[in-house]
């Protein structure tokens, strides 16, 4: 199984210091649609996995974080790709749950659910923690310089095998040419 993870803010969509709160706020980044459809079309399984602290801090709904989403569900099958599953951590930092990254509670979830290899299973994000959630679990981790992207790699310390792409389309297209 193929399986691919992406981080949503600064990966899929525009990521805002002030967080993506609405359906509104929600604007997919260039090109990232279309590479969802691309790996798709490839045989990929595609998860979303995201931490949305603003639903601990109050800044919105679990109703509004579900209409962004559909959103980005419409617009990818619009384009003929498919999002096979998104899990969320609505938690803030403080909580000291399991499920928020870089914490590898979701991505043990998803690659359990989806019956995948931890060691096959690639994971898209732009921030040190996305990389490091998929690294606990002996996977791939690939950084885009969207979002934070660019800051986090400035930044060093990234773990032992991390891959670097421009943005999705790029990590797309490098997948769909059997370069892994």
């Amino acid at each position: 199984m193929k399986l691919i993870i992406l981080d949503r803010d600064g990966v899929i969509n525009k990521d805002r210091d002030d967080f993506v709160k609405s359906v509104e706020e929600w604007e997919p980044l260039p090109q990232s649609i279309e590479a969802i459809a691309l790996l798709t079309q490839s045989g990929y399984q595609i998860a979303v996995a995201t931490n949305q602290s603003g639903i601990g801090r109050k800044y919105f709904t679990t109703h509004e974080l579900n209409q962004m989403h559909r959103k980005m569900h419409r617009l990818v099958n619009q384009q003929g790709g498919r999002i096979n599953g998104v899990w969320f951590c609505p938690h803030k930092a403080e909580d000291n749950c399991l499920c928020r990254k870089p914490k590898a509670g979701m991505i043990e979830d998803i690659i359990e659910r989806f019956g995948a290899n931890a060691e096959e299973t690639i994971l898209v994000g732009d921030s040190l923690r996305d990389l490091q959630a998929i690294a606990q679990v002996g996977g791939k981790p690939f950084l885009v310089n969207t979002g934070k992207g660019k800051k986090t790699l400035s930044e060093g310390n990234l773990p032992s095998g991390t891959r670097i792409f421009d943005n999705l389309y790029a990590v797309a297209e490098h997948l769909t040419e059997g370069q892994i």
